[in-house]
């Protein structure tokens, strides 16, 4: 596995790829409406292009090393837009940590989520911070094996739709 910085030639890849995965988790939840608002806001080439040219973002992404192309990819934010419900001083914000559904269990999210901590140390983070959808425990249990814990519980908007998210933080 190779994990690389994203550049803007990666937009539509990365867009598909977050599209996808999005999708394949979460479609069933919302109404066709909702979700090609969200999808367009969050995932379309210009989104996404916009992202990986704002300095306050950073994306990796993982690479199959025998060239089948984007496998995952992990987004950061800061300042993180949840440090209010911390008292963290230099919170990062895991934003997003996606793999192709096809190759989950893999080891994908797990070398995402490493180069994340890292990253965080060296940007001298003292926490990172993420918003996990409240009915999804397979990914509550990803992020409690790195020592994440429930700190608040917050909204997230899909459309019109409000879903209930739990607001992780690992201290670092």
């Amino acid at each position: 596995m190779i994990l690389r910085p994203a550049s803007l030639a990666d937009a539509e890849n990365l867009a598909r790829l977050g599209r996808d995965s999005f999708c394949h988790a979460f479609e069933h939840l919302y109404r066709k409406d909702d979700l090609s608002v969200f999808l367009e806001e969050a995932y379309s080439v210009e989104a996404v292009k916009a992202a990986i040219g704002d300095p306050a973002f950073t994306h990796r992404l993982a690479e199959d090393e025998h060239g089948s192309g984007l496998t995952g990819f992990i987004k950061v934010k800061r300042p993180s837009p949840y440090a209010e419900h911390s008292d963290a001083s230099q919170p990062l914000c895991l934003g997003q940590l996606y793999t192709d559904p096809a190759r989950t269990g893999e080891g994908i999210g797990a070398a995402l989520m490493e180069w994340c901590l890292a990253f965080a140390g060296q940007q001298a983070c003292d926490a990172v911070q993420l918003s996990v959808y409240s009915d999804n425990p397979g990914a509550q249990r990803f992020y409690q094996r790195y020592g994440f814990g429930k700190i608040a519980d917050i909204d997230f908007w899909v459309g019109q739709q409000r879903d209930h998210e739990f607001l992780y933080e690992l201290r670092i």
